[in-house]
Parts: structure tokens; sequence; C-alpha cells
């Protein structure tokens, strides 16, 4: 019986946001240690998804999450900025995989064998601890930049362009944390 495959899950969170970094994880699962109740993230309750979080960090063979900053987003663009943050995922790992899933249409440039998989979060044990590193951690930095700018409610909404985000926006501007390459926030920026 030949050795099973060192496979890699990655996923990112924080695409669809108006402000804060795109974030995605990179996870090689034990085979031995199997965790119960993995799923794509956003089907998950926030204390759900913490709970796993925590399983997936002892657990796992090895995992690494990294992120591309609001900066680097409206350098690159949201799809290349969410691949840049897979990469650094990816080659962040203690152990290097043999085959990288990753979930949706594209897959990060690593070097590595990869496959994008649709759908894959929901699908694949690996590509759904991954989202859920990668959405805890979203999570948890913009709940410190909430700290930073309590004027613009992050804790509540995340970045996501929400009424009240929206609101916060035209009555106190555009942070340095705001993605400017989004329309709602370059619309802002164009009327002054």
């Amino acid at each position: 019986m030949s050795p099973a495959l060192i496979i890699c899950g990655v996923d990112e969170a924080g695409r669809g946001p108006l402000a804060g970094p795109v974030y995605a994880a990179a996870v090689i699962l034990d085979a031995g240690s199997r965790i119960n109740g993995l799923n794509d993230s956003k089907k998950l309750s926030e204390k759900r998804r913490d709970a796993l979080a925590l399983e997936i960090k002892q657990h796992a063979t090895a995992w690494a999450i990294a992120e591309a900053s609001a900066r680097e987003i409206d350098e690159l663009n949201i799809l290349r900025a969410s691949l840049l943050a897979m990469r650094r995922a990816v080659l962040a790992l203690s152990v290097v995989p043999q085959e990288v899933l990753v979930d949706g249409l594209y897959c990060p440039d690593t070097g590595l064998p990869s496959r994008a998989i649709v759908k894959g979060d929901g699908n694949v044990a690996e590509i759904s601890a991954a989202s859920i590193l990668a959405k805890t951690a979203r999570d948890a930095a913009m709940l410190q930049l909430h700290e930073r700018y309590p004027q613009y409610g992050f804790d509540g909404h995340k970045g996501y362009p929400t009424a009240a985000h929206l609101a916060a926006l035209r009555v106190h501007g555009v942070s340095c944390e705001h993605r400017r390459s989004f329309r709602p926030v370059r619309e802002l920026l164009q009327k002054g």
C-alpha cells in the first residue's frame, strides 16, 4: 500500500468587504486525528467556528494563515490579492504538501501540483478547515480594527457593505483600512 498523499486545503475569507485585509489559510489535516463538524465556515455559527479553529490548530499536521492588505488589494485587485494571501499561507506551512486543493475557480502559484474545486469548502475536509481558520483570523483582525476605528462598527459588520457601514463611511470618511478600489469607497472619495 502506498503512503497517503500529503494534501493541503486552501481557502480565503474577506473578498467582499470594503475594509481590512483578505485572509487565507492552508491546512494539512492529520489522518489519525478526525475533526468532526468541518464545513464551509459560512454555514457554521461563530461559536462553532471558534471551537473548530482551536481543534484544527491543535490536531492538524500543519497550518498557516496569511493575509494581503487593503493596500495590496487596491494595487493588485481582489482576486490577485486573494491568490497572493493563499500563496503566502501555503509557503508558510511547516510541511510541504504534495497537492494543494483550493476552494473556487483559481489556484495560487505555489510551484506545487494544485487543483481548484468549486464548493470545496463544503466538500473537502482540508478546505473546510482552511475556510474556518481564514474566517476566524479575519474576524479577529476586524475586532482589532474596531478598537482603532470604533466609529465604523467593524465589530458588527466586519467591513462588509451593510447600511450601517455605508452610513458610517458617509459621516466619518474613508480610513486607511478601507479598500479605495471598491466602488462605494471609490465613489465617496470622488465626491470629496
